[in-house]
């Protein structure tokens, strides 16, 4: 099946397109909100600029697809392979990403706000900040995820949801960009993280939850843990 087939068929009403080899097709801001592709094999398929909203990739294996600056609004990635894509500026707010393999994704400027990514593998994943936007994880569930080795300065993760999660030599601290805000982990819950090496210099962590984190060889150099419950259950002051 090619793209121009996709397109006629989504015009006619269809929105099933489970289990279809499209590797390498070429969708580039198309509007596709609503389809349902799960179980399908996009594997290097351009997506880039494309509308996804509402749409179901529950399974799909988008390894290496280029998705930067498409709209994944409330779109469902459960057990979905993103291992190795550009998701760089792309919008996935409210979407869900349980267990999904991002592993060396290039996730620099994505919209992730209240989006669920519990036990997604992030390994080696891109989260820094483009040069015009920001990383946005504010409230998103990252519970049990694996962040470590990810690059996370001056993203934005204030209220996320961290328990459990894996930050073993994650890079924290902030951008040396011009002007670039701190990484902003206010009142997030790290409990039980494992922060084991990371890099935090510079990170606000105003009032977040650090009980029981694993904070051995930790950088927290200039870090603000005002209010933060430290991981023996004090509070900072």
């Amino acid at each position: 099946m090619d793209a121009g087939e996709i397109l006629d068929r989504y015009q006619a009403g269809d929105r099933t397109f489970t289990g279809l080899k499209l590797a390498e097709m070429d969708l580039l801001q198309v509007d596709l909100s609503g389809a349902d592709f799960s179980r399908s094999d996009l594997r290097q398929a351009r997506l880039g600029r494309a509308h996804f909203a509402q749409s179901n990739f529950t399974e799909a294996d988008l390894s290496e697809a280029l998705l930067w600056g498409a709209d994944f609004t409330a779109t469902h990635f459960a057990n979905a392979q993103l291992r190795d894509a550009d998701l760089s500026g792309a919008v996935f707010v409210r979407a869900q990403l349980p267990v999904a393999n991002l592993v060396k994704a290039i996730l620099c400027g994505v919209n992730f706000q209240e989006a669920n990514l519990s036990q997604a593998l992030l390994i080696d994943a891109d989260l820094r900040p483009t040069s015009d936007q920001q990383t946005n994880l504010i409230g998103a569930n990252l519970q049990e995820a694996n962040l470590s080795y990810a690059h996370l300065s001056g993203a934005q993760l204030a209220q996320a949801n961290l328990s459990g999660a894996r930050l073993c030599r994650a890079q924290l601290s902030q951008s040396i960009r011009p002007n670039a805000p701190p990484t902003n982990l206010s009142g997030a819950n790290l409990r039980g993280a494992d922060l084991s090496y990371a890099d935090l210099t510079g990170v606000v962590l105003r009032g977040a939850n650090l009980t029981g984190a694993d904070l051995t060889g930790a950088i927290l150099a200039q870090a603000d843990l005002s209010g933060a419950v430290l991981p023996d259950g004090l509070v900072s002051t």
